[in-house]
């Protein structure tokens, strides 16, 4: 596999080559984007991903994925709104194809570290223009932790995602502080005074990338104040050898 690599100290893209160099990137900076993963499939991914919006939209059901709380307080608009629904799979067979897509597969054993692989949840997001609403610093694991940490998510482009589209930011290396008490971007843990998401590195994408980050890994995005709607899905996977911690999810 060869992929161009994202340098967050540089802000330079290299090429990476083969899935051990993969690993060591992404073990290194607890994300790795594959640039151009799912090129080939953004046609029919889009068209799916936009039939189920209008399916969502037409269903009259709650759909706005906005987090409350102190901390999104600061950084959205009383108007900003993100539309959301969970197992795109269920729903579209062009998703179920592409989350078992070799190649896609291969970049997360290698980032994951196991080719055991099990899905947890997908999650389809839009962030419409102007008024697509933002999300906090925070980890995932307090959503769903594994016993031994091997939680890993994907988000799948099929627009793009400038900054000002509130792309996902990072903070590299973080995912080496481990479980952070109060981290789940609700509240004012000190991920968010240590870690403010002005602070981490927007990772701008293409249709087609692929962002791989560890669930340690601090992250979040701003609002989205452009011109254009970002269309992204995100997939959490784990190590088939690991297991959910029951009793220790936050709400």
């Amino acid at each position: 596999c060869t992929f161009p690599f994202f340098s967050a100290k540089s802000g330079c893209k290299f090429m990476i080559t083969g899935t051990d160099k993969i690993a060591q990137a992404f073990n290194e900076q607890g994300y790795f984007v594959a640039r151009g993963l799912l090129k080939p499939l953004v046609k029919r991914l889009t068209a799916e991903f936009d039939d189920i919006v209008d399916q969502l939209v037409a269903s009259g059901e709650e759909i706005d994925a906005t987090w409350e709380g102190a901390a999104n307080s600061r950084l959205k608009a009383k108007s900003d709104k993100i539309l959301h629904t969970h197992n795109v799979q269920k729903y579209s067979r062009a998703w179920l194809d592409a989350f078992l897509d070799p190649g896609l597969l291969d970049v997360a054993g290698a980032c994951m570290g196991s080719d055991n692989i099990i899905l947890h949840h997908s999650k389809l997001f839009q962030k419409p223009a102007e008024n697509g609403s933002p999300f906090p610093i925070h980890q995932d694991w307090p959503y769903f932790p594994t016993q031994n940490d091997s939680m890993i998510a994907g988000i799948v482009h099929v627009s793009e995602a400038s900054d000002e589209m509130g792309c996902l930011r990072v903070h590299p290396g973080s995912h080496r502080l481990g479980r952070i008490n109060d981290s789940n971007g609700r509240g004012s843990g000190t991920s968010l005074t240590d870690y403010p998401i002005e602070k981490a590195i927007p990772v701008e994408c293409e249709p087609g990338d692929v962002i791989f980050f560890h669930y340690f890994t601090l992250h979040g995005s701003m609002p989205n104040r452009s011109d254009k709607t970002r269309k992204t899905v995100l997939f959490q996977i784990y190590d088939g050898e690991d297991k959910i911690e029951l009793g220790n999810q936050h709400p």
